[in-house]
């Protein structure tokens, strides 16, 4: 029995325990995305407007047009390392591959989630974990890396839970 072990990185999964094996597809989420790059730029225009408007009005007391004119440079350019690093971030999060997976899901709370860069493979290893599964004598041994991207990146779909079917309305969208 101590054979029939799925292996993802370090995590092992009992083949008597899994309930569910299937491949999907993740799309990152690019309207987030945009929606993130834009909210993060206005707020950085707005500060570095009142960092000026705060500035100019410290700077009219004083007579130092010099340093006031300075200071405003100085907010422009951090202004626009800022525009620089959020486009840069917006352009990465924007060009991010979909990802081909493999849910692995137990009877308990736990899943496993891998990716290989072929789809077919994943279909693959899904049929040799269900042959697995469905015929107990045989050996099975595979040794898969766990997932390497960065979830928050990815829209994985709806959460649905469903206990019965009295009263059901569906998925209920906020």
């Amino acid at each position: 029995m101590g054979k029939r072990l799925l292996w993802v990185d370090g995590a092992a999964y009992p083949l008597h325990n899994v309930v569910r094996v299937r491949t999907f597809q993740i799309k990152p989420d690019r309207g987030e995305a945009l929606l993130q790059f834009l909210k993060w730029l206005g707020g950085t225009a707005a500060l570095i407007i009142v960092l000026q408007v705060a500035s100019a009005d410290s700077g009219s007391s004083s007579s130092s047009d010099y340093r006031s004119g300075n200071a405003a440079d100085s907010l422009w350019t951090l202004g626009a390392i800022m525009a620089v690093i959020l486009l840069v971030r917006l352009v990465t999060q924007l060009a991010a591959p979909s990802r081909h997976v493999l849910s692995v899901e137990t009877s308990g709370p736990s899943t496993a989630l891998v990716t290989l860069p072929d789809k077919e493979q994943l279909r693959q290893l899904v049929r040799q974990i269900v042959h697995a599964i469905e015929h107990p004598e045989t050996e099975f041994a595979v040794r898969v890396e766990r997932l390497s991207i960065n979830p928050s990146n990815y829209h994985l779909g709806d959460t649905v839970n469903m206990y019965g079917g009295i009263g059901n309305m569906g998925v209920v969208k906020k």
